[in-house]
């Protein structure tokens, strides 16, 4: 089969694999359509750790059933479906209580760590345990099947956040992941969802989506900005979906006395915290991790039209073509969002 492998720091080939074969529990899933997350263009740069070459990346994706392994039921060839980003053991504490994403033993799809080693999805085909499959249905194209991982991201993290209704809920980063994020929120019952962002494309296409508010944060005062449209300097629930200590400090600073800040983007691997400010404001800070259940929600919110994803689409691509993707989002090519390869013909 053909792989899209990633062979060092800014290098991806495309290469002849062996065709992988499912083994019991397991089925072979033929690759559609996979999106590019933003995680693996930083792990691209050879900076993170958690891609270690050489690895197959890809944990965004959707396809059919190829084959199935021994014990497999339910499952035929032919199916249409997603599945978790996360291989969870279903047997440990965190996923006995369905907190999947914290298994004891996961592993992630197209990750590669001195620890553990799994080729993901950017590739003709992929062998997924059969517990992390979801049934896509016919309103879900696979590009937008390959775009239930990074809502599910986001509506995990709004779930997990407490979302009340009558809230005032700000994201900051209007990225993909903020983007889904101010969706989800708007799902769960917000009121009103201010976005956050220093790109004038980006904060429309957040209006567009469902953002009442949109607030560019490199212009003047963002509070003063929140509070000429609500009345508020400050909202109930924070999403920050970027990671960097400029919006961390944005996100801190818009969070009201006895609200909750939720973290989902880590591009930064530490940042700074005014101690002062969070422990007089009595503020709940969280982070957030993946997804642990929300799959089956996001396949029924897309299916009717209530979760828009393929906006975030700027581009697709067959896989030859996938180091070309990667070099447009790494260098920052304006415009682009989510780029989506096809392994597979159609």
């Amino acid at each position: 089969m053909k792989a899209l492998v990633y062979t060092g720091p800014l290098r991806l080939e495309v290469l002849d694999r062996p065709t992988p074969v499912p083994g019991a529990g397991e089925v072979l899933v033929r690759v559609m359509a996979v999106a590019i997350c933003g995680s693996d263009v930083h792990g691209y740069t050879g900076t993170t750790g958690r891609r270690i070459p050489p690895v197959v990346m890809g944990h965004e994706a959707s396809g059919v059933i190829d084959a199935a392994g021994l014990g497999v039921h339910g499952w035929a060839p032919g199916s249409r479906v997603t599945f978790d980003s996360i291989a969870w053991c279903g047997r440990c504490a965190p996923c006995r209580r369905g907190r999947t994403n914290l298994c004891q033993t996961r592993q992630t799809f197209g990750v590669s760590t001195p620890a553990f080693r799994r080729d993901g999805a950017m590739a003709e085909l992929v062998v997924v345990p059969a517990r992390l499959l979801h049934r896509l249905p016919d309103a879900v194209s696979f590009d937008a099947g390959a775009m239930v991982e990074p809502a599910a991201v986001a509506m995990h993290a709004a779930r997990i956040s407490a979302i009340e209704p009558g809230d005032l809920v700000v994201v900051v980063g209007a990225g993909p992941i903020g983007i889904l994020a101010l969706q989800a929120a708007r799902i769960l019952g917000a009121a009103t969802v201010a976005v956050a962002d220093i790109v004038p494309e980006r904060l429309e296409l957040a209006r567009r989506l469902g953002a009442d508010i949109v607030i560019d944060s490199g212009a003047g005062d963002p509070g003063a900005t929140l509070e000429q449209a609500t009345g508020r300097r400050t909202a109930d629930v924070v999403l920050e979906a970027v990671g960097i200590q400029a919006t961390f400090d944005l996100a801190t600073g818009l969070t009201r006395p006895g609200g909750a800040l939720t973290l989902i983007g880590n591009v930064r691997p530490r940042v700074e915290l005014d101690l002062q400010g969070a422990v007089s404001g009595e503020l709940t800070i969280r982070g957030s991790s993946a997804s642990a259940g929300e799959y089956p929600e996001c396949i029924g919110r897309i299916a009717d039209g209530r979760l828009g994803v393929t906006d975030l689409i700027s581009r697709v691509m067959p896989l030859a073509d996938g180091a070309a993707a990667f070099r447009a989002l790494h260098e920052g090519e304006p415009g682009l969002m989510r780029i989506v390869l096809h392994p597979s013909d159609h």
